[in-house]
């Protein structure tokens, strides 16, 4: 296994990680910040994903590594989405609980 393949499975733990909360947050809340930020962290973990694809040469016919690709593509927007989403999404909740703290 090289080097860029491991480097990606450890980033692939706290990517998980962070589904993983943002799911648990999900089912206790169901709000709408909650699903952004459970989005946003699917998002990040296609990231991931994809760069573990990409180190393993898996699916080669999506050319991964080149910048014209399917594949750079698909990096690209999804972590334009998970950034965004997730943000967002804590945003949202942190203006709700300052708007609930203020009233009492």
């Amino acid at each position: 296994m090289n080097n860029a393949a491991l480097g990606s499975f450890f980033t692939l733990m706290p990517a998980c990680l962070l589904f993983a909360g943002a799911a648990i947050i999900w089912l206790r809340r169901k709000s709408m910040s909650s699903i952004f930020q459970l989005l946003g962290a699917a998002a990040l973990v296609v990231v991931v994903l994809a760069h573990v694809f990409e180190a393993l040469r898996a699916f080669p016919r999506m050319g991964w590594g080149s910048q014209t690709s399917v594949g750079h593509y698909l990096d690209l927007l999804c972590a334009s989405l998970g950034v965004t989403l997730f943000s967002l999404g804590y945003l949202i909740h942190a203006c709700v609980e300052k708007k609930k703290s203020e009233r009492g």
